[in-house]
């Protein structure tokens, strides 16, 4: 059986460094916000080419408080309205929700499944202050077209940069393209973990400063509480795995783009939709993911073969009972792409012989 996804696989390679970094963490006896997360939070920084990175405990708390930061900062009131992706991960409105603001859903173009700048303008009213703008799959959101809408409108922008690490473009690289950026290291990123984690990415001092306290109850001085906060902090120990894991990021994601150029062009059957990908860096291919007319039978297909798929993602949020006050709303392109897409084996670890077995499966359906 070929996974869709060999974690373990991943990480053998950092063993033995990450052997190392625990007994480092257990023999310092710090285990918050020590020196590891100061060293990810430098060099996580560096490597998005931001002023400021705030390791947290995971992608979610990263939308949320970059959200409730905004309001301490007047800058968002709660009831504001955040124009967000009506297909993305559910994950990325209920942060908008926890923060007491009102996600307004977009539909995204059908080829990138990114949020269609081109509808934008007509959800704008008086009550819209800000863009969540979603890197989904890995690539990146059309943001100098997002960030011109929102400079005419005075409106933020923030970017769901969960499966997108590393991505660039000519207009610049996820996490940097923006007022503020989620990020997540959920084990199964391109930049994963070994349990849950998350950081804010950031070139505003105000926001970074009130997001440094908030994930610490409110607290820049012990006992001293600021604002009403929360206890949301990247945990010493994945910190130090991922600061094993950071170098070696690009060269994982250049081997995700070598089998993703090689699914695009050997791919050759009529009732697939391959992605659209320009063949630039702006897509790192957290997901490969197709379409096709019947899915279900598709993915019994592969697996029948030996080939372990997944869904990204079978019911968009506007049909989730938890939003059944949405369940009568209609956005035709989501429903569609929530209905067909079927998301391929794509990891740094997989072999060319699985590859040319998967392309060969896909090709005889």
């Amino acid at each position: 059986m070929i996974q869709f996804l060999d974690l373990k696989k991943i990480n053998v390679p950092y063993e033995t460094a990450f052997q190392e970094k625990l007994k480092s963490v257990l023999e310092n006896g710090w285990y918050i916000l020590g020196n590891e997360v100061s060293a990810f939070e430098s060099n996580f920084a560096k490597y998005c080419g931001t002023k400021h990175c705030i390791g947290l405990g995971n992608g979610f708390d990263a939308l949320v408080l970059i959200f409730k930061g905004y309001i301490q900062l007047g800058k968002l009131q709660k009831g504001d309205e955040v124009i967000v992706p009506a297909n993305t991960y559910i994950a990325s409105i209920l942060a908008i929700l926890e923060a007491d603001l009102i996600p307004v859903l977009v539909e995204p173009k059908l080829e990138t499944y990114n949020l269609n700048p081109d509808l934008i303008q007509e959800k704008i009213t008086p009550k819209t202050k800000a863009i969540l703008a979603v890197h989904l799959y890995g690539q990146l959101a059309e943001m100098d077209k997002i960030n011109a809408i929102a400079a005419e409108n005075n409106l933020l922008v923030i970017e769901d940069a969960a499966q997108a690490h590393g991505a660039i473009s000519d207009y610049g690289k996820s996490g940097n393209v923006s007022n503020a950026a989620a990020f997540s290291f959920y084990p199964g990123k391109n930049l994963g973990a070994l349990g849950d984690g998350g950081a804010v990415a950031t070139n505003d001092d105000a926001l970074a400063k009130v997001i440094q306290s908030l994930r610490n109850y409110g607290s820049e001085e012990k006992y001293k509480n600021e604002y009403i906060g929360v206890n949301s902090r990247l945990d010493e120990l994945q910190a130090a795995f991922l600061n094993v894991k950071l170098p070696n990021l690009d060269t994982e994601n250049n081997v995700r783009k070598a089998i993703a150029k090689r699914y695009l062009s050997e791919i050759k059957n009529d009732k697939i939709t391959l992605p659209f990908w320009d063949f630039s860096d702006n897509h790192v291919f957290h997901l490969f993911v197709i379409r096709t007319k019947n899915r279900d039978e598709l993915q019994q297909y592969l697996l029948e073969n030996g080939i372990q798929t997944m869904i990204h993602y079978p019911i968009p949020p506007h049909k989730q009972k938890a939003f059944f006050n949405w369940n009568h709303l209609s956005f035709s392109i989501t429903e569609k792409i929530h209905r067909e897409v079927l998301s391929l084996p794509m990891s740094p670890v997989m072999t060319m012989v699985e590859v040319d077995f998967i392309i060969s499966i896909l090709n005889q359906y």
